[in-house]
């Protein structure tokens, strides 16, 4: 059974992250741990919402959409809201992706054709040279 609360040491090893990341993202009002003096307690919670909020990072979601995502969970609608929501800005991300992709394809063959164009330049000359 996993802990019902672990130490910002804790979430740091456990999800790869540095303490001030855990406090920016308290700061951000994304994770609320339990404050005991100086000591923060993190929740079940905060680390389900830590893995959505480092999920939603790699997926290059901001922390403003991760923020609002996750205030739509407890708005009593069985989460339909937020997965809507979450769809939504999924497929948008998703597009801006795959068009990125395709310019970086469309870049990667312009450079490898001016790669080859220059090793054969280079060749044409050292035969010339040879000559």
């Amino acid at each position: 059974m996993p802990q019902e609360v672990m130490t910002i040491r804790e979430m740091c090893d456990a999800f790869d992250v540095t303490p001030r990341t855990l406090r920016f993202y308290e700061a951000k009002e994304l994770l609320f741990p339990i404050r005991q003096g100086q000591k923060r307690l993190f929740t079940r919670r905060d680390r389900a919402r830590l893995k959505l909020i480092l999920r939603g990072k790699r997926f290059g979601f901001s922390l403003e959409e991760i923020r609002q995502l996750l205030s739509l969970y407890d708005i009593g609608d069985d989460q339909r809201t937020q997965l809507t929501r979450t769809i939504e800005l999924a497929q948008n991300h998703l597009r801006n992706m795959q068009q990125q992709r395709e310019e970086l394809d469309t870049a990667i063959g312009e450079l490898q054709l001016q790669i080859q164009g220059a090793v054969e330049l280079l060749k044409e000359r050292s035969t010339q040279d040879a000559a």
